[in-house]
C-alpha cells in the first residue's frame, strides 16, 4: 500500500512539473528536424524541355519526399554561373548541386566522358545496367572524388540523332573541313575524319548554325531539334546517332554538402535522381516519334542515313581513339577497361534479346 501511495505521489509531482514547464530540457523528441537549403545550377537554357524541366521536377520530388527538409533552388545556365561553369562552381563548394553532362568537362576530367556516352558504346538500357550493376557508378564516384563531387545518373536521352548538316554527306571526304558542334568522345572521333570540332552550350546552337559560325551540329533528338527549329538553319538531318547511343546526364553534389545531409535525405536524393533518369528517357521516347513525323510531314526535312562506309570508318576511328587515349592516360585506361569488360558481358545478351526481337518484327 505504501509503495502504491509513493508511486501516485511521484506521478503527481511529474504531472505538475510538466504542467508548469519545468521539464523544458527534456523535449529532444519535439525538436524540429534540421532543414537544408541548396542551390542547383545547370548547363541547360531556361525552361528547356526535359533537361532543364527534368532538373526542376527532380527538386520538386525531393522537397515532397523530404517533407520540406531539403529544398533546392534551380538556376538555368547563365542565370547564376555560365552554362559550362557548373563543374567548377559545385566543385569549389560555392554551389551545392549541378546538372549537366560529364563529357562537358573533358578538358578537366577526360576519363569522365565515358559516363555520358561513348561512340558505338552502350545504349541507354546497357548504360544503366553498367552504372547500377556493372561497377560504372562506383568508378564514376572514384573519378570525381578528387574534385569534391558526388555524381548520380539523373537523365538519359536514349539514342540521339546523327546531326544537322548544311551539306550532304555522301562520303568521308564530305566531312573534311566542316565546323561541327559535337562534344565528348564523339568529337574526338570525328575530328580524326577531318572535322573541326567546336564546343558550344545549347543556348547558342541555333544562332551559330544559322549564321554559319558552324556548318553542322548534333544536339539531342527530334523533339528538341523541332523545338529549337534547326530545320530552318540546315538542310540535312542524319541518323543514326553513332556518337551517343544512350546519353546519361548527371547530377553532381558537392561532397561537403552531401556529407552534411543525414542518411535518409541522401537516400531521397538518390531515389529522386534514379526516377528522373527513368522518366526523362520515357518522356523522350514518347515524344521523339511524333516530333520526327512532324519534321518530315510538315517541314519536309531531308532525313538521311549515314552511308555505310562512313559509319564503318567512324567505328574504326572510335576504336583507334579509345586505344590512343588509354595508352596516354592510366585513368582513362582504367575506365575503358571496365567499360570493355561489361560490354563483353552484355553484348551477347543484347544481340540475342533486343536486337533479335527487333529483327524478328521485320519478318
Amino acid at each position: 500500500m505504501i509503495k502504491r501511495r509513493e508511486f501516485l505521489a511521484k506521478a503527481g509531482t511529474l504531472t505538475a512539473a510538466v504542467g508548469t514547464g519545468s521539464l523544458v530540457s527534456a523535449p529532444a523528441v519535439h525538436a524540429s528536424p534540421k532543414k537544408f537549403r541548396f542551390k542547383m545550377v545547370t548547363t541547360w537554357p531556361p525552361k528547356f524541355p526535359v533537361l532543364q524541366t527534368g532538373a526542376e521536377e527532380f527538386t520538386k520530388k525531393v522537397k515532397i519526399m523530404s517533407g520540406g527538409r531539403l529544398s533546392i533552388q534551380v538556376f538555368a545556365g547563365g542565370e547564376l554561373v555560365p552554362p559550362l561553369g557548373v563543374f567548377d562552381a559545385v566543385s569549389s563548394g560555392s554551389i551545392e548541386m549541378g546538372h549537366g553532362a560529364a563529357y562537358y568537362w573533358a578538358g578537366k576530367v577526360p576519363e569522365a566522358q565515358f559516363f555520358t556516352s561513348a561512340p558505338f558504346g552502350f545504349t541507354a538500357q546497357q548504360l544503366n545496367a553498367w552504372m547500377y550493376y556493372g561497377g560504372g557508378l562506383d568508378l564514376w564516384r572514384e573519378v570525381y572524388a578528387p574534385f569534391n563531387l558526388v555524381p548520380l545518373p539523373a537523365c538519359n536521352t536514349g539514342v540521339q540523332m546523327g546531326g544537322w548538316f548544311n551539306k550532304k554527306i555522301d562520303s568521308l571526304a564530305d566531312l573534311k573541313g566542316l565546323k561541327m558542334r559535337i562534344p565528348g568522345l564523339g568529337g574526338k572521333v570525328i575530328s580524326k575524319a577531318g572535322v573541326n570540332v567546336v564546343l558550344l552550350p545549347g543556348g547558342e546552337l541555333y544562332t551559330a548554325l544559322e549564321r554559319g559560325v558552324i556548318d553542322a551540329l548534333e544536339w539531342v533528338g527530334p523533339y528538341h531539334d523541332l523545338k529549337i527549329g534547326f530545320y530552318r538553319a540546315a538542310k540535312y538531318y542524319y541518323y543514326p546517332g553513332w556518337h551517343e547511343p544512350g546519353s546519361c546526364l548527371e547530377l553532381v553534389i558537392n561532397k561537403k554538402a552531401w556529407d552534411k545531409l543525414p542518411k535518409d535525405l541522401q537516400q531521397i536524393v538518390k531515389s529522386a535522381s534514379a526516377e528522373a533518369n527513368l522518366m526523362t528517357l520515357a518522356e523522350l521516347d514518347a515524344k521523339n516519334g511524333s516530333a520526327l513525323n512532324e519534321l518530315v510531314s510538315k517541314y519536309k526535312v531531308n532525313i538521311l542515313k549515314y552511308p555505310d562506309d562512313v559509319i564503318k570508318k567512324l567505328h574504326e576511328l572510335s576504336k583507334e581513339t579509345y586505344e590512343e587515349l588509354s595508352a596516354g592516360n592510366p585513368k582513362i585506361a582504367k575506365v575503358y577497361a571496365n567499360f570493355q569488360k561489361f560490354a563483353r558481358q552484355i553484348e551477347p545478351w543484347t544481340a540475342m534479346s533486343t536486337a533479335a526481337f527487333m529483327d524478328a518484327k521485320k519478318l
